[in-house]
């Protein structure tokens, strides 16, 4: 729980910054959405194996962008 003690000559408005801030930081806001609304166990797994297949589908295409950069020739000319 985020908490944010306002001292005697600061501003609400600082207080406020401080304290979105904090919820940020202790991720508050990413842990209420989660919880918004109850996905079944199995509903939950394809999700999860979706994202792992995006995720490896990124890694996969990032390593093959470099792989298969052009490379300098020799020079050498074929006669």
């Amino acid at each position: 729980m985020a908490l944010v003690i306002v001292n005697n000559n600061e501003s609400i408005e600082n207080a406020l910054r401080r304290f979105k801030r904090k919820v940020i930081s202790e991720e508050i806001i990413k842990d209420l959405k989660k919880h918004a609304h109850f996905i079944p166990p199995g509903q939950k797994a394809k999700l999860k194996s979706a994202n792992a297949r995006k995720r490896n589908r990124r890694r996969f295409r990032q390593q093959r962008s470099i792989n298969t950069a052009p490379r300098p020739s020799g020079g050498g000319q074929n006669r």
